[in-house]
């Protein structure tokens, strides 16, 4: 009896893997953009049928924030393996470059998008909360190890990130961004022989580390 209720309960390995190979090929669609970003597109991109991609995701906007959700956490998981890296400043340079294929997503469905996170400000919440607490212990590293100005905040490279890519709109943009993104880093950078304006946000990630 309870074999067949776990049956029941635990969804079956195929579907949680056509799951996957739906957001995931809804993430490169989408990427891409342009007239070609429908749901036949990924349907077609995943190797399943119509029908399957709508018993997962009824409408349109499931479909988009479920990706939105994915890329989010990945983006988070991806800052908690980065932390051990030997580089702090690499670590997160490594980290803000992934976020380039993020906003690629993101932009890629921007209006449906935009709709959705308007209807449910938990989603909006939940993905800055997420993001910035990545970001964040990135940073506090790189600021800590003494190598990274400590007078700015996850905020503030999280907006300067969206600024530079949303400024793009031309075939190619990632490029673009990721060069200006590279000059960026290294503009925060503490140069050798030199001291920080203020080390507020390091000395406060400091504090953390000794308690």
């Amino acid at each position: 009896m309870s074999d067949h209720l776990d049956q029941i309960r635990k969804p079956r390995a195929d579907a949680v893997r056509n799951r996957e190979r739906v957001l995931e090929a809804a993430k490169a669609v989408f990427s891409a953009g342009g007239p070609e970003a429908s749901l036949e597109a990924v349907a077609k991109r995943a190797g399943v049928g119509i029908g399957t991609l709508y018993r997962h995701f009824p409408t349109r906007e499931d479909l988009f924030e479920a990706v939105y959700r994915r890329e989010v956490e990945q983006l988070g998981e991806l800052a908690e393996q980065l932390r051990s890296a030997k580089d702090p400043v690499d670590a997160l340079r490594r980290w803000l470059r992934s976020n380039v294929e993020f906003v690629a997503t993101k932009k890629g469905m921007s209006a449906a998008l935009a709709l959705t996170i308007q209807s449910t400000s938990e989603l909006a919440a939940f993905s800055m909360d997420r993001l910035t607490k990545a970001i964040g212990s990135l940073l506090d590293r790189a600021v800590v190890a003494g190598q990274m100005r400590g007078d700015v905040s996850p905020e503030d490279l999280l907006r300067a990130l969206v600024g530079m890519c949303y400024m793009h709109d031309q075939p190619g943009w990632q490029s673009s961004v990721l060069r200006m993104l590279d000059v960026f880093v290294d503009g925060l950078r503490v140069q050798p022989g030199t001291k920080t304006a203020t080390k507020s946000r390091g000395a406060k990630a400091a504090a953390k580390k000794r308690r």
